[in-house]
């Protein structure tokens, strides 16, 4: 009975850290821009605050795209798998004609650029940009050391409600252009 309890101990021992080991190296940026369809975020992440600034503090992939806390954390790594699973098949929602053309890429891109940002900027209002609070909050800011703009804007945004998405949008990657037939209200056929 003892070697019982003792092998399953050890297998559940073994098993947890194999599971953080898959968490911890999943969240890397390197892992997640190891991707072919990740390489236009990473280049524009490169050209970003979120990436070289002032403090030397850089974010990465995980510090925005991945909560902190356990539950949300396993969520968004379950969601975010299947994306992993179609990339190692080689056939995440493109051709290869498409894939080994970097204009041809590049424009299947930005054609479903706003839909992509669309789904990231409503999960991180939903969460009231949690992320993004983990490394900034309104308690820690200076106004009287940021600029004209941001001094005037935060506390209002404050005494809003407003979460840090509402005003951010592209703060780390290209903004999108809203497309036309959905600004005006029209579906596309």
């Amino acid at each position: 009975m003892h070697k019982v309890i003792a092998a399953t101990l050890v297998v559940a021992g073994l098993a947890a850290t194999a599971f953080t080991t898959v968490l911890t190296m999943t969240n890397e940026t390197e892992f997640c821009v190891s991707c072919h369809s990740m390489t236009i975020n990473h280049e524009e992440w490169k050209e970003t605050v979120h990436y070289k600034n002032a403090s030397g503090v850089r974010a990465g992939c995980a510090d925005c795209h991945v909560p902190k806390s356990f539950f949300p954390k396993l969520q968004a790594k379950l969601i975010a798998a299947k994306d992993v699973y179609h990339e190692f098949l080689g056939d995440f929602a493109i051709s290869d004609e498409i894939k080994n053309d970097p204009e041809k890429f590049r424009a299947y891109y930005e054609q479903h650029r706003w839909d992509m940002a669309n789904q990231v900027w409503a999960k991180m209002k939903a969460s009231d940009s949690a992320t993004c609070r983990s490394c900034h909050s309104y308690d820690a800011m200076n106004f009287e050391e940021q600029g004209k703009s941001a001094a005037k804007r935060h506390p209002r945004a404050m005494e809003e409600g407003k979460t840090c998405i509402d005003c951010h949008k592209g703060i780390a990657h290209k903004e999108p252009t809203e497309p036309e037939e959905k600004a005006s209200g029209d579906k596309k056929e």
